[in-house]
């Protein structure tokens, strides 16, 4: 694909934004790819994304965010704009369960994830001959139940020392501390095995069964200090009967997660997600 510059904005609704970023694409010969807004009359936000040509601009990266800024000044945006050429840096932690990360791992193999995998964490040792295999390094990092401090002390700095610009928990059975939730604010995806925010917290299968669901789903949301309430990027259910047991449950739940968590991933990584209180606009 050829190269782009990705503008995404938010900021009160007012006329003229439209029209406003329009101009300063075309004023400097800028060719428009795709282009989505949304205007929510609820909370009065405006939302936009554009995608621009590269190549048909006479500038650099720098020089355009330099020349957006009064623009962006004026209407009071959240914004930012990246280069689809610097692909983000995702580090994925799992846990035992290998589905979500098996299915991460084939689709970047495979090139459908515009990203890279620096390493994968762990807080069990299990996974490390299928992550390797991927020529992807492995880190193991144990749990200590009395004393989690140090463990969430190395997937710290791992982060660091990998500059990734996302964490993807994919099925990573710990709780990250508030610290690390608020350092990484909109970096952090998880995937939650419900549909949220109906049967949350543990064993969310086993809750469903007892209720006597028809519907069973998954959550890919954002991370943040409240358990399980982040913003939801994406989320999609499988029907059951009362004939599912709840092992049949996690089967055909797993087969849920792995799509949702992937989609919802592969929005990130195309800055198609803006964030506004605890509530996405997706552009999908």
């Amino acid at each position: 694909m050829e190269r782009r510059f990705r503008l995404v904005l938010a900021c009160p609704d007012r006329v003229g934004i439209v029209s406003m970023v329009s101009n300063f694409i075309s004023s400097h010969g800028g060719s428009i790819a795709d282009a989505n807004q949304h205007s929510d009359s609820t909370t009065g936000w405006f939302f936009m994304r554009v995608e621009i040509v590269a190549d048909s601009l006479p500038f650099s990266l720098e020089q355009l965010k330099s020349a957006f800024t009064p623009i962006a000044s004026s209407f009071e945006m959240t914004w930012q704009i990246n280069d689809s050429a610097e692909p983000k840096r995702v580090i994925l932690m799992a846990s035992r369960e290998a589905h979500c990360l098996a299915d991460l791992l084939y689709r970047y193999h495979a090139g459908e994830l515009d990203c890279e995998i620096p390493c994968v964490i762990s807080n069990h040792d299990d996974l490390r001959s299928m992550v390797e295999w991927h020529d992807i390094p492995y880190h193991h990092v144990p749990v200590n139940k009395a004393d989690k401090q140090p463990h969430f002390d190395e997937v710290s700095r791992l982060i660091r020392e990998y500059q990734a610009d996302t964490v993807v928990l994919a099925r990573y059975m710990q709780i990250l501390p508030e610290d690390i939730c608020q350092q990484y604010a909109r970096q952090i995806i998880n995937i939650h095995h419900s549909f949220l925010p109906s049967f949350a917290g543990a064993r969310p299968y086993h809750q469903a069964h007892e209720r006597g669901v028809k519907l069973i789903g998954a959550t890919c949301h954002y991370v943040t200090q409240d358990l399980d309430a982040g913003p939801i990027i994406d989320q999609d259910v499988t029907r059951i009967s009362h004939r599912d047991q709840p092992e049949e449950m996690v089967r055909l739940g797993k087969d849920v997660e792995k799509t949702v968590l992937s989609r919802g991933l592969r929005w990130h990584l195309e800055d198609r997600i803006l964030v506004h209180d605890n509530k996405t606009v997706v552009f999908n």
